[in-house]
């Protein structure tokens, strides 16, 4: 055997390709890159602050996980003109996110690899300040169809990429002219998690060596944050938004919301080891189930979010007893994080009081869309780096939530198997699986 062979990734035992992870790319409220977001982390930093891109003087809640100094028009100026009116802040965010992660991976827009066997896959949803239902509107008052004809010139083409939930993916596509599988999910809190679900699947089953996959966010305005505000959900700590996210805490009020980007490539193990690339991790599991419940209650028997977390270590071909920490979706409402107490200790029995779980969004708000995305990234990051952040905030017990929550304080120890939940409004939930890569 020669010494190439002897380094050759194998495949699994399925047959399936295996998935790893070789560019990483962030923008949260703790910094503009993984490197200032991991730092921010590693410090027990909160990026929580008051609301500044609407006036929330009026509203109960008013404070928000914001990406400080970034400047919308700045990413727009540095982009092709075609594409560049289609990155309002939130696409914009995960157009920053994306350009990381190539670059890191060691690519440029379309050298390296082969355009028709790389594929995008977005976790986000439309823009909601858009001219498009203004647009309807008039179209629907429109008495002759002149007029509409009329009404539809008033809006730009670039609009309908804005408000579109797939409007980012096309534009990195024509980015990096990515002309493999593309799709974009909508579904809440899991949306990222599931596109990288979906980008592992596309890789395993041979329709294409890389997938650029993340997710995108930005909810500060009026209607979304009055919708949260309206089902209970948002904390009312606005005097002290640096301790307002605290999951798992005996006195959570609620989770705040939060904004940025956050992407990954990953790729097919043998295409990356033949360029020479640097591997992070594997993706090796994933995971889905519907709580089937209620739309925005988290079952108190954990049964879905249990379901995901079983499937995907069963994807992964793992035992419970070989997880060494838990990225929790922890997003600090009294339900879920209960509810996702239960199901850890349901799906790993005696083993859960072992394994560390602690949940970063108490240092960067809920993400949402993009949340399953960035906690792949921090995932990761634990694997690499040894060193397991804490949940900050934490001062008070909850019975209900009994497992080690690594508070306020984080860890230095060897980590090599992750599970990275996400759960999301509506019951869907995904879990993910990272481990040390091993050829």
């Amino acid at each position: 055997m020669s010494a190439a062979q002897a380094g050759r990734p194998r495949a699994r035992q399925d047959g399936g390709r295996r998935v790893v992870i070789t560019g990483l790319g962030a923008i949260t409220p703790l910094g503009h890159t993984v490197a200032e977001t991991w730092a921010g982390l590693t410090a027990g930093r909160c990026g929580i602050g008051p609301l500044t891109l609407f006036d929330a003087a009026s509203f109960e809640t008013r404070i928000g996980g914001e990406v400080k100094d970034f400047h919308p028009q700045q990413v727009r100026a540095a982009a092709r003109p075609a594409i560049a009116e289609a990155l309002d802040r939130k696409n914009a965010l995960g157009w920053v996110a994306a350009e990381e992660a190539f670059r890191d991976a060691g690519f440029q827009p379309g050298e390296g690899y082969e355009p028709n066997r790389m594929g995008i896959a977005l976790g986000t949803e439309g823009r909601r300040d858009s001219l498009l239902p203004e647009l309807a509107q008039r179209k629907l008052r429109a008495g002759t169809a002149e007029r509409r004809r009329q009404a539809l010139a008033e809006v730009p083409a670039w609009e309908y990429l804005r408000y579109s939930p797939y409007g980012l993916a096309y534009a990195l596509a024509a980015q990096y002219q990515a002309r493999g599988p593309i799709t974009t999910i909508s579904t809440a809190c899991t949306s990222s998690s599931q596109a990288l679900g979906f980008a592992l699947d596309k890789i395993r089953h041979g329709e294409a060596d890389i997938m650029l996959a993340g997710g995108a966010e930005c909810l500060m305005e009026p209607t979304m944050v009055a919708g949260f505000i309206l089902l209970g959900a948002l904390s009312k700590n606005n005097d002290h938004p640096e301790i307002a996210s605290r999951p798992f805490d005996a006195e959570r009020d609620g989770f705040v919301l939060a904004e940025g980007g956050a992407m990954l490539v990953l790729e097919d193990a043998w295409h990356a080891y033949q360029r020479g690339a640097r591997i992070y991790a594997e993706l090796a599991g994933f995971g889905a189930s519907i709580n089937a419940y209620r739309i925005t209650d988290s079952p108190p028997d954990g049964q879905g979010p249990m379901l995901a977390m079983q499937a995907a270590l069963a994807d992964a071909g793992l035992e419970p007893n070989e997880v060494d920490y838990i990225n929790a979706h922890g997003t600090s409402t009294v339900q879920n994080d209960a509810s996702e107490t239960m199901a850890i200790k349901r799906c790993f029995g005696e083993h859960a009081y072992r394994i560390p779980v602690s949940s970063t969004k108490s240092m960067t708000g809920h993400m949402v869309n993009a949340a399953g995305a960035i906690e792949a990234i921090i995932s990761t990051q634990v694997i690499n780096e040894g060193f397991v952040p804490p949940t900050i905030s934490y001062q008070h017990r909850d019975p209900a939530c009994d497992l080690d929550y690594v508070p306020n304080q984080g860890r230095r120890q060897v980590v090599r198997t992750v599970a990275s939940n996400s759960f999301g409004f509506g019951g869907s939930n995904g879990s993910l699986v990272f481990r040390a890569y091993e050829p």
